[in-house]
């Protein structure tokens, strides 16, 4: 039996035994099923047992919603690193290196050009790696570039939110950045331009309290958090319970807050007939009817 053990037993194991990669297997958030990685990718990071739309990355989006995954990133206005000089457990430039490290990111909006099903488009999408999507002084002017890129190539903006709000290290010079961006979208409707907001999970604080809430067309992926604040915060002041799905897609979709909920295979579609029929050359088209006839 010894001999069994000592020899014959690690002699199979060895062979039997393969090194198993870390990211090979993902568990699903919601459902706790089990699948593979690059299945899981493929399908665009949706669960394929219970739909539930685990968080992408802002390039990931891109990839996504432009044609073929082909697009051009635009470069975006610089600001001052530390308006405030602000430390809590760290100094905030030591936070923004590390998440600038981390996400291959200058901050938390990446902003680019494509084409969406033919139609040159802007695409800003907010990525929630970079320091949970928050809002501060560099998101405000990468937003106001989104604007004026759209406005200069007479094309729709469409934007991706994620986010946990305004960006506390910067204190009131985050709060300035809701009026800013709401500036930004009135330029847009006077230049006749469509502006199109796709909701993702979570969007919350002062960004749906600005630029996320003043959309042509609202749209968010299934059961996305969309809120000001959290239902938790919100039911331990009221001290009620709260309905069922409050505060999600659904349950805005329900109340007239969100247009239309898509899943995220079916966005790339959407959005390449919501840009062709609101594009400024489909509605010239459009009010131009028919050729007149000529008559020999």
């Amino acid at each position: 039996m010894s001999w069994l053990t000592e020899h014959v037993r690690p002699k199979l194991r060895s062979l039997l035994q393969r090194d198993v990669p870390d990211n090979l297997w993902t568990n699903c958030e919601s459902c706790s099923q089990m699948m593979l990685t690059k299945e899981l990718v493929r399908k665009k990071k949706v669960c394929p047992h219970c739909g539930h739309h685990m968080r992408a990355s802002a390039h990931e989006r891109m990839q996504w919603t432009f044609d073929d995954g082909k697009y051009t990133t635009i470069d975006l206005p610089t600001v001052p690193t530390d308006p405030l000089h602000f430390r809590d457990s760290k100094r905030y430039t030591d936070r923004l290196k590390a998440a600038r490290s981390k996400s291959s990111l200058d901050d938390s909006l990446l902003v680019a050009h494509g084409t969406i099903s033919g139609r040159e488009t802007v695409v800003a999408v907010m990525a929630f790696e970079f320091m949970a999507g928050t809002m501060g002084s560099a998101l405000g002017e990468a937003f106001l570039a989104a604007c004026q890129e759209a406005i200069r190539r007479k094309a729709p903006l469409v934007i991706f939110t994620a986010s946990g709000g305004a960006r506390m290290q910067e204190g009131v010079v985050s709060l300035m950045q809701m009026p800013r961006t709401t500036i930004g979208v009135e330029m847009l409707r006077d230049a006749g331009l469509p502006y199109l907001v796709v909701f993702t999970n979570p969007t919350t604080g002062g960004v749906s309290a600005s630029f996320a809430m003043l959309g042509d067309i609202h749209i968010a992926e299934p059961n996305a958090l969309i809120a000001f604040a959290g239902p938790r915060v919100i039911r331990d002041t009221v001290r009620e319970e709260l309905p069922e799905g409050f505060q999600r897609s659904e349950y805005l979709k329900d109340h007239g807050m969100v247009d239309i909920i898509a899943s995220r295979n079916e966005l790339p579609a959407l959005l390449g007939r919501l840009v062709g029929m609101l594009s400024p050359a489909a509605a010239t088209s459009a009010n131009a009817g028919p050729a007149p006839s000529h008559t020999s």
